[in-house]
This record gives C-alpha cells, structure tokens and sequence, in this order.
C-alpha cells in the first residue's frame, strides 16, 4: 500500500479531513495534497503526522530470528 493511501485511510478513521491534517502541519491544503500526488514524505514528515493526529508511527525492520532494527 502506497504512503499517501494509508494517510488517507488515517484521515478517515480519524474523522479528520486532509485540509485539516495540513492546517496542523502547518501547510497549505494545496501544498500537502501536491506532496501526497507526489509520494514525497520523509521519516521526519510521517512523525510530525502522526503527532498531529495523535497516533504512533513505528518504523523498523524485523530479521527473520525477530529483531527489531
């Protein structure tokens, strides 16, 4: 699944627009919807996301014996 749809499907389980989520951000609707046709989010951006929407973003590789890099 592409980045910007699990944002999206975020938003919707959120109740919160994606107007909305780049007013948190601190962005313009329109600059935040041209980042998600773009698919240009950092690691940095997708945690500044999940602060806005107050969930967690986990980030890591699991090897095959389970650890977590």
């Amino acid at each position: 699944m592409r980045i910007a749809d699990q944002i999206k499907i975020l938003c919707v389980r959120c109740k919160v627009s994606e107007a909305e989520l780049a007013r948190r951000l601190g962005k313009s609707p329109q600059s935040f919807n041209s980042k998600m046709k773009r698919e240009s989010f950092t690691i940095e951006d997708l945690d500044k996301i999940a602060d806005a929407m107050g969930v967690e973003f986990k980030r890591y590789f699991i090897l095959e014996n389970g650890e977590e890099i």
